[in-house]
């Protein structure tokens, strides 16, 4: 596997990484535990040396199966994961929580969990308004200094809140999501992030799965998966959507790859310093997922995506309205 450095951060990291949230957690049924560990183990296997994770995703339960699925290869990889959330019986009642002495309360139970001294990558999983982004970076620059954290991360923060933290404790990366269906990152934070030398981990590479083409207007979800209350997986607005899937599929039956193979090599393409971080309960994608590194799309490829998307809107909001009020404006 193919490294690449997240910004001018120093931290190196594999091209494509493993988002572990699926494991547990949004699309259900979640795997079995020994099967999330064989999973996660057999990325590492294949030369993955990036996981990403957060307390939220379970809750908990996930950052106990990655610690315990990477043990083994603990001091070969680079362990993601996230704090600043408060939880309640539904996912609807997700709320945030970044105060100075949460964030350390969060941290110390997450290397327990994660079976490890220290957490290589720390994100802010979503920005509280009630918490000057300066105080949040303050404590995790403490953290830093104390050992248990090595680098700081931001998830879904606009422009200005990224340039505030960075000024107080450089950021590492920005976690956010961005794929072929949702370009909005490349307004303002794109730009900012390469002035100031972050990385940019984009989740949901595949769109939750659209990308793969695997998705129709007649499929179904089980009934806890979150496809269900995302606008843009309405039945009304999947026939709209395809068109994003038909351009990849054209492309790839040409290169003898999958759509989403295309659509994480899209990614790659964009900027060296940005690592998708797809996610998957089934080792057959995870092969093909990571195999996306050894595609290089030619220049006649990328611009016949944009000429085909340059007329294309996508219909429907990326969540449902509770989680659409988390997102830093």
């Amino acid at each position: 596997m193919q490294k690449r450095e997240l910004g001018r951060s120093g931290l190196e990291v594999s091209a494509i990484g493993l988002g572990c949230m699926g494991l547990t957690s949004s699309y259900d049924p979640p795997a079995a535990r020994a099967e999330a560990v064989s999973l996660i183990r057999a990325a590492a296997e294949r030369g993955v040396t990036f996981f990403d994770t957060a307390e939220a995703y379970g809750p908990h339960k996930n950052e106990e199966i990655v610690g315990e699925a990477l043990a083994p290869f603990r001091d070969q990889v680079v362990i993601a994961t996230k704090f600043g959330h408060k939880f309640g019986q539904e996912l609807s009642q997700l709320g945030v929580d970044s105060r100075p002495e949460h964030i350390r309360e969060v941290a110390d139970a997450s290397l327990k969990r994660l079976r490890t001294d220290r957490i290589d990558l720390f994100y802010q999983h979503r920005v509280d308004p009630n918490v000057p982004i300066e105080d949040v970076a303050g404590a995790v620059k403490d953290l830093i200094a104390q050992g248990k954290v090595r680098y700081f991360g931001l998830s879904e923060a606009s422009a200005r809140t990224i340039r505030r933290a960075h000024a107080v404790q450089p950021v590492a990366a920005l976690q956010s999501e961005y794929s072929l269906w949702w370009r909005e990152p490349e307004l303002e934070i794109l730009p900012t992030l390469e002035e100031l030398g972050i990385g940019f981990v984009p989740f949901s590479p595949l769109g939750k799965g659209f990308l793969t083409g695997a998705i129709t207007a007649d499929t179904t979800f089980d009934s806890k998966d979150l496809r269900n209350s995302i606008p843009r997986f309405a039945p009304e607005a999947r026939d709209t959507n395809l068109v994003v899937v038909h351009v990849l599929t054209r492309i790839a039956t040409r290169k003898q790859a999958t759509p989403a193979q295309i659509a994480l090599a899209w990614l790659l393409a964009r900027k060296p310093w940005i690592v998708p971080i797809p996610g998957t309960t089934k080792r057959h994608r995870l092969a093909e997922n990571f195999g996306a590194a050894d595609f290089e799309l030619t220049a006649g490829d990328l611009r016949e995506i944009e000429d085909v998307l340059a007329g294309a809107t996508v219909q429907g909001e990326r969540y449902p309205p509770f989680l659409q009020a988390m997102i830093d404006r």
